[in-house]
């Protein structure tokens, strides 16, 4: 099982950074809160992998000059994966891109699914590090039965806890997902939550607000009165709750959702956030060159059909300056890196940064935004609202 991958790229330098996304558009079951693209039918799993594969080779030309330095497999569940079917795919991209001497390669695990093979073989992570799977995302949520069982979770809070004890002894770097605003879900439970993912010493936390989408069961359940609806205030109380147990304890939230011990944010993310380009591979998968945008079919019969005719099922949006300036300002809110007045007006002109800084002056005065060294940040009173404020602060219709 032991792999070597000699990347023909290892000691350049001067070549940008990429990365891949892998959507495994796969689950067990689906979450009630979930709008991801995915199928509980597994039937089309061996031509997807192939289909995978053969995108990879088709779109081998789109990071010419780049080095991949993360690969993520995302869902979906891509745990559902057998070892091989991994590795098949993460040699492709070796094949095909020229990939960082030690790339950063996360698997989204669900606990079930890494709990299943524990009775046939307790080697599943060291499986896992030979392919050269070197980060796990592993989808908590909750460590409360009465929560994982109203969001449809394929496991319960005891697999979660043991999957995360057998995970520590052969990972370092592990992330772990939990939701809040949770309807139910008090206070005191959630510090609970909290403090038992801190107790496994996990180097990454990803926490995010339960939603409410359209045309998911949670929102059809709280339409006909089964479930209570979320409550945005307890969302944003949860959230000042999470921000100061996690600093801490020598987090940093260096995103609206993540927290990461000083090494271990992820490159996968961050590189999304700053505005590196990636690839997305497979249905639904989202790509971003600089200057495009395109997302592949939301479908996984078309997708493998439209691959096996060498065929890209993708649409293309090339961005205006103004679309630019509007995701970078977005996303920059985000972060503990914030919006560059400098880089403003170097990318997008005088134009914009005078109108970012006109939109910007209400939220300073209600301390909401600050400047600090000549760049836009939240305060911590206005992290929760950042996309909110965001959007007040895009450039609409500019000519």
């Amino acid at each position: 099982m032991s792999l070597s991958m000699n990347s023909s790229s290892s000691g350049r330098t001067g070549r940008a950074s990429a990365g891949i996304y892998i959507h495994i558009p796969f689950c067990k079951q689906a979450c009630h809160y979930c709008d991801f693209h995915f199928s509980t039918s597994l039937k089309k799993k061996d031509d997807l992998i192939l289909a995978l594969v053969k995108e990879l080779e088709l779109r081998k030309d789109e990071l010419q000059h780049k080095t991949v330095e993360t690969i993520y497999f995302g869902g979906g569940t891509p745990s559902v994966l057998t070892i091989d079917e991994l590795q098949v795919l993460i040699l492709a991209v070796y094949k095909n891109f020229e990939v960082a001497a030690h790339p950063e390669i996360t698997l989204e695990a669900n606990p079930d699914d890494l709990m299943s093979v524990r009775t046939q073989s307790k080697t599943i992570f060291e499986d896992y590090k030979n392919i050269g799977i070197n980060r796990l995302s592993i989808g908590v949520q909750s460590f409360f039965e009465r929560d994982l069982k109203l969001m449809n979770r394929a496991h319960n809070a005891e697999e979660a806890k043991v999957c995360l004890e057998d995970a520590t002894h052969y990972f370092d770097n592990i992330s772990i997902d939990l939701i809040y605003g949770i309807p139910d879900l008090t206070n005191k439970e959630w510090i609970e939550n909290i403090e038992t993912a801190l107790a496994f010493n996990v180097p990454h936390i990803s926490c995010y607000a339960l939603t409410v989408e359209p045309k998911t069961a949670l929102a059809t359940f709280i339409k006909k009165g089964i479930i209570k609806n979320v409550d945005d205030d307890l969302a944003q109380a949860q959230f000042h709750i999470l921000v100061e147990r996690l600093e801490g304890n020598g987090f940093v939230n260096y995103e609206l959702s993540n927290f990461g011990k000083p090494e271990y944010f992820s490159k996968n993310n961050s590189a999304y956030w700053q505005g590196k380009p990636y690839l997305g591979i497979g249905p639904s998968a989202h790509s971003f060159n600089g200057d495009q945008r395109s997302w592949n079919v939301s479908n996984n019969t078309m997708y493998i059909k439209s691959i096996q005719q060498h065929k890209l099922p993708l649409e293309v949006e090339t961005l205006s300056v103004t679309d630019k300036f509007n995701e970078y300002v977005m996303t920059g809110l985000r972060t503990v890196w914030g919006v560059s007045l400098q880089k403003v007006a170097q990318d997008f002109g005088d134009v914009y940064q005078k109108h970012l800084l006109q939109q910007a002056e209400v939220f300073i005065n209600e301390h909401l935004l600050y400047i600090d060294d000549y760049t836009l940040l939240t305060t911590k009173k206005g992290k929760f609202l950042s996309d909110g404020i965001a959007s007040s602060l895009f450039k609409i219709n500019l000519s």
